[in-house]
């Protein structure tokens, strides 16, 4: 039996999809004991335990801390971390919690006698991500714009030598673990798939737009600088669509200039998938990512997508069928790739999963 936290919703954004994955995964197979997660599904009755974050809410309103993106992320998982440790009762044989928020609940398990301690590892391994935010920092003049800081990172390196099993979700994330000296032996690879909804339109628009989409966290280290560059130089008629969320003030007031300047470009808070069935390419200019959900969405609505070769989503594209891979933060790279695809358009078939 296990039992599970994180403090995404579940089964809203990224990271949500990926636990509710994990949820249905660990029923099916090993057995759920209980999880615990700030908006359980309804469905799952008193095994899905509720835990409130009104104290990091009212933190992050009235406080400092809504200026640091990287502050906030790590109070936020903390926080979420000290109220799982001190929920955890019965033990069972298996705890699994996500990178970042489970350090004291790993020590909290391991002390009322749970026997193996799972860590999820959303990103690859930290010092990598530290890498390359950084890269996507300095290209784009914009500090503070990562959600990683020092004591987010060391807390992590302390969760990665806690672990007795850490699960990865793309030979990139698993290559990234065993560059850094993390044993094999250690390293889980497992595979998630998109919600079955993600499927084909029955029609599509049929005009001569060329409809880019974006869908994910607006923020430099996810590459939304890389796009709007490659973006803006495409000939009319051409429409950017951006369907997410700003995390900081500072991205708000990036985007919104953006916006002023670029008639084309248009933000969809929301669902993806009217987007997703209307694009005819989608891009994830990503600086780095262990996964990627949003580009497997893509690909099972049959639309065609451009990733970069710092997400784990590279492994599912293949150059000229289904989209194609571009060096990371290169605009130009991207621009050419855009242009070829609207010149020579692919309609790729939904991927299979292993």
């Amino acid at each position: 039996m296990r039992v599970l936290a994180c403090q995404s919703p579940y089964g809203q954004g990224g990271v949500g999809q990926h636990f509710a994955h994990l949820v249905r995964e660990t029923d099916e197979g090993v057995g759920l004991a209980y999880y615990l997660n700030p908006a359980p599904a309804p469905s799952d009755g008193p095994r899905g335990r509720p835990l409130s974050d009104r104290s990091y809410q009212w933190l992050h309103r009235w406080t400092p801390l809504r200026y640091s993106l990287g502050w906030s992320s790590y109070v936020k998982n903390d926080f979420f971390d000290r109220r799982v440790a001190a929920a955890l009762d019965a033990p069972a044989e298996r705890f699994m919690g996500f990178v970042g928020q489970s350090l004291h609940s790993f020590r909290r398990a391991r002390s009322i006698g749970f026997e193996t301690l799972e860590l999820v590892a959303v990103n690859s391994h930290v010092d990598n991500v530290r890498r390359l935010h950084s890269q996507a920092e300095a290209a784009w003049d914009l500090r503070g714009a990562s959600w990683l800081n020092d004591w987010q990172r060391r807390k992590t390196l302390a969760e990665y030598a806690a672990a007795d099993r850490i699960f990865v979700h793309s030979d990139y994330t698993r290559d990234s673990f065993l560059a850094a000296g993390i044993p094999a032996s250690k390293l889980e690879r497992t595979y998630l798939r998109p919600d079955s909804r993600f499927v084909p339109p029955t029609d599509r628009p049929d005009d001569d737009v060329f409809r880019v989409v974006y869908v994910g966290r607006v923020d430099i280290t996810k590459g939304l600088p890389v796009l709007l560059e490659a973006f803006r130089t495409l000939p009319d008629p051409a429409e950017l669509t951006v369907v997410g969320g700003w995390p900081t003030r500072q991205m708000k007031q990036f985007m919104e200039g953006w916006m002023a300047r670029e008639p084309r470009l248009r933000m969809a808070p929301g669902d993806p998938l009217p987007a997703l069935h209307r694009a005819n390419v989608f891009v994830h200019p990503s600086y780095e990512d262990g996964f990627g959900y949003a580009p497997m969405e893509a690909l099972a609505c049959g639309v065609p997508v451009i990733v970069t070769e710092d997400t784990g989503m590279k492994e599912y594209v293949q150059d000229g069928v289904n989209g194609f891979v571009v060096p990371t933060g290169n605009v130009d790279a991207l621009r050419d790739r855009l242009q070829h695809l609207r010149r020579h358009p692919l309609r790729p078939a939904p991927p299979s999963v292993a």
